[in-house]
This record gives structure tokens, C-alpha cells and sequence, in this order.
């Protein structure tokens, strides 16, 4: 399994300093925030600087694995509020973002992360894409709606929902990219995800191919 480094201790405070300085700078810029329904000035411009890396509305587009950022658009407004005060208290990391989300969300109050989680969650979601081997999106199937019970693996449907969309605080992964999806289902099982508890046990008997397989599922609902 491949591990991310993320023990460049000595880059990190710097990367996130910049990334806060660039933050605070296009907050302060005069350019046209996106339009944004209720929420503060703050709100309707730190949306327009999430779409720089997951596009307008939140719907972010296809990349390769390694440089996946993840589609926000209806997403549940729970969710994304954990996971933003997460990234806020440096209790959650990236392989490849990690300084770059701790110095954005160091900015973000609680209100702030409120009406960013709201306005995502009222968003259109991306639509399913099938682009993957019909064995591999039957394998996905499977393993989504029954699990491998042999292996200790419960199926996704029970707390993602039938059709993925979400539920009780756990994420929507319908539509989501593949690539970020697989990324992900990898890194909880290192140290980047602490508050994960339940995936590590889910992911960890899941082989790297059954990853891909629900990934790739979940990406075509």
C-alpha cells in the first residue's frame, strides 16, 4: 500500500502560511464573489476561492488519482462542517494538500464553514460515470450493496445509504470522482484520517483491486 509522506515537518508551517497569506489576499480582492444566497461577505468570497481547486459549484473535474480534489456539491452540509473543522484543528490531513487546507480553514470561523457547507449542500451533484470494465463495476456493486462478510466488511449501503447519497453525518460518495474516492479509502489506513475509526476497520481487510472496484462503482451511480 502506498503511504504518503507527510513528514516534511519542516516545510509544512511555511506551505500553510502561504496558502493562508494567499487566502487572506483573495478575500481582500475586489473580484466578484460567486453568487451565494444568504451567508456573509466572508462566506460569498471563501467560495469563490474553494472553486480555484473544486470548481464552480462545487463540482469539481476529472484528474489523475495522484492530484484528485474531491466534488463538494451535495454534499451533506454535516459532513462537510467536520471535516472542515478537522482540516481547522489539524486533526485531518492529505496526502498531497495538507498544508494547503490547514492554512485555508485556519481562516475559516464557525459561521463561515456553516454557509460554505450549506451553499455545497444545495448544489447539483455531479452525474454517475461509467467509464470502467463491467466486471469491475459488478465486483463494486457487490461489495457496496452486501459487503465481503467473510472479511469483516460491511456493506457501504448500510451507512451510505441504497444509493449513496448520504446519511445520519456520513458522506454522499455518488458521483464522486474515482480517483479521490480509492486515494481515500488508502489513507485510512495510515495516520491521516485519526477521527476515521470505523473506515480503518472496514478498509482494512478490503485488497487494493476491491478498492478500486467500489470506487469505480460508487463514481457511475
Amino acid at each position: 500500500m502506498h503511504k504518503p509522506q507527510v513528514c516534511r515537518t519542516r516545510t509544512l508551517p511555511r506551505l500553510a502560511a502561504a496558502a493562508a497569506a494567499m487566502l487572506i489576499t483573495l478575500l481582500a480582492a475586489t473580484t466578484r464573489a460567486q453568487d451565494m444566497p444568504g451567508g456573509s461577505e466572508m462566506a460569498r468570497r471563501a467560495v469563490h476561492v474553494c472553486a480555484a481547486c473544486h470548481g464552480e459549484g462545487g463540482r469539481s473535474k476529472p484528474a489523475p488519482a495522484a492530484a484528485q480534489v474531491p466534488a463538494l456539491a451535495g454534499q451533506s452540509a454535516m459532513y462537510t462542517i467536520r471535516q472542515l473543522r478537522d482540516f481547522r484543528a489539524q486533526q485531518r490531513s492529505e496526502s498531497d494538500a495538507q498544508a494547503y487546507m490547514w492554512g485555508v480553514s485556519a481562516l475559516l470561523d464557525d459561521e463561515t464553514i456553516q454557509s460554505l457547507a450549506d451553499y455545497y449542500a444545495a448544489q447539483t451533484p455531479l452525474p454517475g460515470r461509467g467509464h470502467a470494465p463491467a466486471a469491475l463495476l459488478k465486483s463494486g456493486r457487490d461489495l457496496f450493496e452486501n459487503g465481503a462478510p467473510a472479511k469483516g466488511v460491511r456493506a457501504c449501503a448500510s451507512c451510505h445509504g441504497d444509493k449513496a447519497e448520504g446519511a445520519a453525518g456520513f458522506p454522499r460518495l455518488a458521483g464522486q470522482h474515482a480517483g479521490y474516492l480509492e486515494q481515500q479509502l488508502k489513507v485510512f489506513g495510515t495516520r491521516l484520517r485519526p477521527h476515521g475509526v470505523l473506515m480503518k476497520a472496514e478498509t482494512a481487510n478490503m485488497t487494493p483491486t476491491q478498492m478500486k472496484a467500489v470506487a469505480a462503482y460508487l463514481q457511475s451511480l
